[in-house]
C-alpha cells in the first residue's frame, strides 16, 4: 500500500526496496511476489523447472560461441518424442494437411481414404473450416468418433459420446474434473491421493487448487505394484488433515512404466466405491505395453464387467491423448476426457467451465479424430499406417528391454523391467562421500531458495532419473541414418537409441557415483 503525500516525489514503503523505489519516484507495484497468488507461488513443475531454465541459459551461450566441453544441450525432461526424432504417422499428417488447406483435396498426391476423412472432418466445422470455433465439449462427430472407439478397444462396452469431452490434450482435461472435485476449508479440504512416483502436472494442480495432495507410494520392488493395503494407509492417515475425495492411477505408469493387471484395477475399484473415492484414470500411455504377459485393461471396461453395484454406481473420468502411443504429437494438443456416472447437473457445470476457454484447439480435435479412426484394412493407406506404427512401438519395446538390462549390469544402478509407458525409472544408489557432501551444503539450486535451517528434507540414499525411450529418427548426436551416437561429454536421461548409447550413459552414472565414494 503506497503512504504519504501524492506528488510528493516520493513515497514511503514498507521494506528496503520499496524505499528504494520510493526514492527513485516509483509507485508500488500491484503484483508483488507477496500480493500475488499465494497458491501459484507454491507449485512446483521439475519437468519445466529449474534444471530446463539452466538448459536454456546454455543453449544461449554455445548460441554465443562461448566454448563448452559439449556441442549441444539435448532436452529430455519432458516426454515429447518428435523432438527427439521420432517420425510423424504420415496418414494423421496427411489428413490434417488437407483439413487445414481443403484446395490439397484435388491434387493427385493425397490417398483417397485420407481425402474422405478431411472431408467429413470439414463437413463438421463451422464455415467448413479449420479455423472456426468448435462447441465447447468439441466437434460432434469427433466425439462419436472417439465413442466408436471406446466400444472397439473395450470389446463393445458402450460408449455414449455425450460423456466425451475433447480436451487441449490429457492435462487440460485432468484439471477441469480437479477443479470440479475440490471444496472446502481446513480438514475439510479435498485430499486427491496420487501415485509416488507421480507426474507432477498432479501436484502442481493440486498446489494451484489449493487441495491436499494425498501420497501413496508405489513398490518398487515389486516392479512398481499398485498395492490396496498403501492406499488404505494413505486414505486413513489423510482423513486426519483433509476430506479425501479422490483417487489418481496412471496406468501404465510415469514415470515408472509398470501396467496394472485387471486383478489391481478391479481391487482398486472396490476400494473406491467403498471409500467413497472418485476414480481419475490417466491412460494416456495404453499403446506403450511392452512386456510379456503384460496388458492394457481400461478401468471403463473393467468397471463395466464387474456389474452391479460398481457399474452403475462408481464415479470415473478416463483421459486419453494424441500425445503419446506411437502418435507422438504432443503439439497439436489434442485429447478427450470419458466421464462414467457423473452426476448430470454436475456434468453441466463442467461443460460451463470448459466453455469459458470457448474450445479445444480445433486442428488437435481433427488429429485426434485421425488416431480414433485410423485406415481400414480395405483403404489405400492401411499397410503404410500398420507399418509405421508397429515400427515405432517395436522400436520402443526393444528400447526398453535395452535400458533394463544395460543399467542393470553397472554397479551402483537398478533397473526394474519397463512393462509400458516411454519411460525407465533406474535407481542409483548414492555413495557416502555424495549423501555427505550434500548434507553439507546447504545452499539451494539454481534459482530456487533454500530452506530455513531445521526445515530441509533429509538427504536421499537413492536417485532415480527418468530416462525417456524413443525410436531412431537420426537427430544429431543420436543414432539414425547418420550413424552411431556421438559420445557426448555429460549423461543425462535422454531417449538413448542403442547399446553404445546406453553404455555411455552408465559408464557416466557409474563414474558420477564412484566420484563419490
Amino acid at each position: 500500500m503506497l503512504r504519504g503525500h501524492s506528488g510528493s516525489g516520493a513515497e514511503k514503503f514498507e521494506t528496503g526496496d520499496q524505499s528504494q523505489a520510493a526514492m527513485n519516484g516509483l509507485k508500488e507495484k500491484v503484483l508483488t511476489l507477496d500480493t500475488m497468488n499465494q497458491c501459484v507461488r507454491r507449485v512446483e513443475y521439475a519437468v519445466r523447472g529449474p534444471i530446463m531454465l539452466r538448459a536454456l541459459e546454455l543453449e544461449q551461450e554455445l548460441r554465443q560461441g562461448v566454448k563448452k566441453p559439449f556441442t549441444e544441450v539435448i532436452r529430455a525432461n519432458i516426454g515429447d518424442a518428435q523432438a527427439m526424432g521420432q517420425k510423424p504417422i504420415t496418414f494423421m499428417r496427411q489428413v490434417l494437411a488437407l483439413c487445414v488447406d481443403p484446395e490439397l483435396l484435388s491434387s493427385p498426391h493425397f490417398p483417397e481414404d485420407a481425402k474422405r476423412r478431411a472431408e467429413r472432418i470439414l463437413q463438421a466445422c463451422g464455415g467448413h473450416s479449420l479455423g472456426a470455433y468448435s462447441v465447447s465439449s468439441g466437434i460432434q462427430l469427433i466425439r462419436e468418433d472417439v465413442a466408436r472407439y471406446i466400444e472397439r478397444r473395450d470389446g463393445g462396452v458402450p460408449s455414449n459420446p455425450n460423456n466425451i469431452f475433447l480436451s487441449t490434450g490429457a492435462s487440460d482435461a485432468i484439471v477441469t474434473v480437479l477443479k470440479l472435485l475440490v471444496a472446502g476449508e481446513g480438514r475439510a479440504r479435498t485430499g486427491v491421493l496420487i501415485p509416488i512416483p507421480q507426474y507432477p502436472l498432479y501436484s502442481a494442480t493440486l498446489a494451484e487448487l489449493n487441495a491436499v495432495q494425498v501420497n501413496y507410494y508405489l513398490d518398487e520392488e515389486h516392479a512398481w505394484a499398485l498395492d490396496v493395503g498403501e492406499l488404505r494407509r494413505a486414505l486413513h492417515q489423510a482423513r486426519d488433515r483433509c476430506r479425501p475425495r479422490a483417487l489418481c492411477v496412471i496406468n501404465p505408469g510415469n514415470p515408472t512404466g509398470q501396467v496394472q493387471t485387471r486383478e489391481c484395477i478391479e481391487a482398486v475399484i472396490r476400494l473406491a466405491f467403498e471409500e467413497r473415492l472418485f476414480l481419475l484414470a490417466d491412460e494416456v500411455y495404453q499403446d506403450n505395453v511392452y512386456a510379456e504377459g503384460s496388458q492394457f485393461h481400461s478401468f471403463k471396461k473393467v468397471l463395466t464387467e464387474m456389474g452391479p453395484p460398481y457399474a452403475a454406481q462408481q464415479e470415473l473420468a478416463s483421459f486419453h491423448s494424441a500425445s503419446k502411443g506411437y502418435m507422438g504429437e504432443c503439439g497439436f494438443r489434442g485429447g478427450y476426457v470419458e466421464v462414467v456416472n457423473m452426476d448430470a447437473a454436475v456434468q453441466q457445470q463442467m461443460l460451463k467451465l470448459m466453455s469459458v476457454r470457448l474450445c479445444p484447439p480445433v486442428p488437435g480435435q481433427a488429429l485426434l479424430h485421425a488416431v480414433v479412426s485410423p485406415p481400414e484394412p480395405s483403404d489405400p493407406s492401411f499397410a503404410q499406417f500398420q507399418a509405421e506404427k508397429q515400427a515405432v512401438l517395436a522400436e520402443l519395446a526393444a528400447k526398453a528391454k535395452l535400458t533394463e538390462q544395460i543399467f542393470s549390469k553397472t554397479p551402483g544402478i537398478r533397473c526394474n523391467p519397463v512393462q509400458g509407458a516411454m519411460y525407465s525409472f533406474p535407481r542409483m544408489q548414492l555413495p557416502p562421500r555424495a549423501v555427505q557432501r550434500a548434507q553439507d551444503d546447504h545452499s539451494a539450486p539454481h534459482g530456487e531458495a533454500a530452506a530455513p535451517a531445521g526445515e530441509a528434507e533429509p538427504v536421499p540414499r537413492q536417485v532415480h532419473p527418468r530416462v525417456l525411450l524413443r525410436p531412431s529418427g537420426g537427430r544429431a548426436g543420436q543414432a539414425g541414418p547418420a550413424g552411431p551416437p556421438r559420445e557426448s561429454p555429460c549423461p543425462g536421461p535422454w531417449g538413448f537409441l542403442g547399446p553404445s548409447g546406453l553404455a555411455l550413459v552408465a559408464w557416466g552414472l557409474r563414474a558420477c557415483l564412484s566420484a563419490g565414494s
